[in-house]
């Protein structure tokens, strides 16, 4: 293993930002490459935690002479975000000088060419410069996976749909019960903008089975632990082993296992109609019917007429919900995973800002 300290002019005099890079060569340059990297929002450490326990085991396999494919892992994706605090809040989710989503606005590139993109010293703005050097580490392997975390929520991924089955030995790996289908890269969330050289390619030019750009989203935010760290490092361990960027067997049969496939069309956002205190019915991983009793926010405590509720507009899966139990109004509360399109209307793109 090798490490590697990218450093990342300030824009201002006095600063300067360290990206810190691992590097694993592997043994055979036909073997497929893999790049993960992880809080690109900051810090959302569910997948930080993992690669803490998926570092040793590349280690220990390129020791063993185990390690086939080149691996990059950037553990904090974003040492900008990671910085952000106000008021002893941290907010790492958008760049405090554009008011960008940091997982926003990544360059669709029409291939694999990165030589267009700024460098680090380039004179644009530093979370610019951010982005496309991570772009530039990840689309120089054909397996990237970009790890984050809801609020609170189950194991999920998006994707693409043309990733679609073949990346079903990722979600069988990290046991994901919900993978969300995209088909319009609106947003240019950093795994769209990996993506994009694929899929607005000729169909059948690129060998999908070696392929996979994604998403993981490592369910809530507090789910921080040494139990579930090591049990996402040996999932991702036994998918890179499945794809052969690692020697060996990894037990996975090849099943489709999460039970929530669906298009981004049929996922319901609850918003919130009022702002108060939020006083959920269910949690993630429940199955709801139309017309259930998802969640109820109070206006006004004690007033028989001083809440709303929320029902379930359809029947589906509850995904994800809200960490915090103080709502605005507009404020998103949860994700229901529907079998139908949704009525609400929603823009293209990603779900979320």
């Amino acid at each position: 293993m090798r490490k590697e300290t990218k450093n990342i002019p300030g824009d201002t005099p006095g600063q300067e930002w360290q990206l810190k890079v691992l590097h694993f060569d592997g043994n055979d340059p036909q073997a497929p490459t893999a790049y993960l990297q992880a809080a690109l929002h900051g810090a959302e450490l569910p997948g930080v935690a993992a690669l803490h326990f998926l570092i040793p085991m590349l280690q220990q396999a390129e020791t063993e002479g185990r390690l086939a494919g080149k691996v990059t892992i950037v553990p904090f994706a974003n040492p900008i975000g990671l910085s952000q605090y106000l008021n002893s809040q941290h907010l790492g989710r958008f760049d405090f000088y554009s008011r960008t989503n940091f997982n926003r606005d990544h360059a669709l590139l029409k291939d694999f060419d990165t030589s267009g993109l700024p460098v680090l010293d380039a004179p644009v703005a530093q979370d610019r410069r951010l982005k496309a050097e991570l772009m530039r580490m990840a689309l120089a392997h054909e397996i990237i996976l970009d790890l984050h975390c809801d609020d609170e929520g189950e194991n999920y991924v998006y994707l693409h749909e043309s990733f679609w089955p073949d990346m079903a030995d990722l979600t069988e790996a990290l046991g994901c019960t919900g993978v969300l289908l995209w088909n319009d890269p609106r947003d240019a969330a950093f795994d769209e903008a990996c993506a994009h050289p694929i899929i607005s390619n000729v169909p059948g030019r690129y060998d999908m089975k070696r392929r996979a750009v994604t998403t993981v989203e490592f369910r809530g935010v507090a789910d921080v632990s040494p139990e579930l760290a090591k049990s996402d490092a040996s999932g991702l361990m036994r998918f890179l082993t499945h794809r052969g960027v690692v020697k060996g067997e990894s037990g996975l049969k090849g099943e489709i296992l999460a039970k929530n496939v669906t298009p981004l069309a049929n996922v319901e956002i609850l918003r919130a109609p009022v702002g108060g205190m939020l006083l959920f019915n269910v949690k993630p991983g429940d199955e709801v019917v139309e017309g259930q009793t998802l969640a109820t926010i109070v206006f006004e405590p004690g007033d028989p007429e001083g809440s709303v509720t929320l029902f379930a507009p359809q029947a589906g899966f509850i995904l994800t919900r809200r960490s915090h139990r103080f709502i605005r109004r507009g404020e998103d509360v949860l994700k229901l995973l529907g079998t139908k399109p949704s009525a609400s209307a929603k823009k293209p793109g990603a779900l979320e800002a």
